[in-house]
């Protein structure tokens, strides 16, 4: 098996879930169907032009283009910033302001829908040239959402002893140095070599990149299938990819104090969901509406969040028969040590802080510093929940 066999395969089955293809070069400024004006333009933006009058019909067009422009020209010196201006952008909605019966008015300009998945345009690419700094990189494949390239895909040849997946970390490692530009707009960074295959994000060392176990979140993939096939058809799939871009991505700070100097730093991280956090959340949320009698908050074109989670009427919990709409019995999660509990917490306090129109949410420990551990993950993450988190000044037993 050969590195464009791999390639070949992963382009096969995006085409499968729905996305259009298109061949690096055929759409390069000087290819025969250009969509690019150079290659120092890593956006499609004649597809995101679409895309945002698509899904904003009622945003002046001057409002639209303003709010393309907005993305097109983040630019920080830091890697890392750009991609956390920019996730805001594309969960938030860009903010525009436009003339409106003699009134400025502001308004949001979502750059997907992420309640309607199918009115997006999704589109992969493979051997994607971008120049940045007169220097030339060629990533494997990128999938892109109306013009944004929100995945990269590394592949290798798991036959080339010199190939491995350690290789295709390596080889990203190298793209963020010499095309940073690229990573202003990733969400995903996938590496495979054809038998291995892991996600992260553009802060994940080796060891943080995770396989997704799963491709329909009731059963684990079997060991015949390959880890390529399950991550493509589990992760990337339209539906799960859009919910964990906006449900499952937290951009979690620390604080950390040198001991000679007695200096304050502080460090981003960027973090994604793993596949059983990615479920397990949105079943307890499934289950968190059915309890109390609520259903999805209803959708539209214009940004508002769907919920993807099993239906709160159809929904049971195991070993039981199905319950009854609104008996406020929610259920529980269990989880084992160093699985993610907190960030799972954090997860499920953005959904369902947004399914049930603003709910109080409390936090119930046992233990100081279970007590401090929770709280610094809900403050350092407080982008998934959309507030900060406070604490009660007193405790009751």
């Amino acid at each position: 098996m050969t590195e464009d066999q791999i390639e070949q395969f992963a382009l096969a089955r995006l085409r499968e879930l729905g996305y259009a293809y298109q061949h690096g070069p055929g759409i390069a400024h000087d290819g025969e169907h250009p969509e690019r004006a150079s290659y120092e333009q890593v956006l499609l933006l004649e597809r995101l032009r679409a895309a945002v009058r698509r899904i904003n019909p009622r945003i002046p067009a001057a409002a639209q283009e303003e709010a393309v422009k907005q993305v097109a020209r983040i630019a920080s010196p830091e890697l890392l910033v750009n991609n956390e201006v920019f996730h805001r952008m594309l969960t938030e909605g860009v903010k525009v302001d436009y003339q409106q019966d003699g009134n400025t008015r502001g308004d949001l300009v979502w750059l997907v829908d992420f309640a309607n998945p199918a009115n997006n345009d999704l589109l992969v690419v493979n051997q994607y040239t971008v120049v940045e700094n007169g220097k030339n990189k060629r990533p494997d494949v990128l999938l892109f959402v109306n013009g944004l390239p929100l995945v990269l895909m590394e592949l290798k040849n798991a036959a080339d002893e010199k190939a491995s997946i350690r290789s295709a970390y390596k080889q990203v490692e190298t793209y963020k140095e010499t095309i940073p530009g690229l990573f202003t707009y990733n969400c995903v960074v996938v590496i495979s070599d054809g038998l291995e295959a892991k996600a992260g994000t553009v802060s994940s060392g080796f060891s943080r990149y995770m396989s997704w176990k799963t491709s329909d979140g009731k059963v684990e993939a079997s060991p015949l299938v390959g880890q390529l096939e399950t991550l493509i058809v589990g992760m990337l799939n339209k539906e799960t990819l859009l919910d964990l871009v906006r449900h499952f991505i937290v951009f979690e700070r620390s604080k950390k104090e040198d001991p000679k100097t007695g200096v304050n730093t502080i460090t981003t991280v960027k973090k994604i969901a793993a596949y059983h956090q990615y479920y397990a959340v949105n079943r307890a949320v499934a289950s968190t509406l059915r309890a109390t009698g609520h259903k999805a908050a209803p959708t539209t074109t214009t940004g508002d969040v769907p919920l993807m989670v099993e239906s709160p009427e159809s929904y049971g919990v195991p070993g039981v028969s199905k319950q009854a709409a609104g008996d406020r019995k929610g259920g529980v999660v269990w989880h084992t040590q160093g699985s993610g509990k907190s960030l799972s917490m954090v997860f499920y306090t953005g959904k369902v802080v947004l399914a049930l129109d603003n709910p109080t949410i409390v936090v119930i420990t046992d233990r100081n510093d279970l007590d401090d551990q929770l709280f610094d993950t809900f403050a350092a993450s407080c982008n998934c929940c959309g507030r900060n988190p406070c604490r009660p000044r007193t405790a009751t037993t």
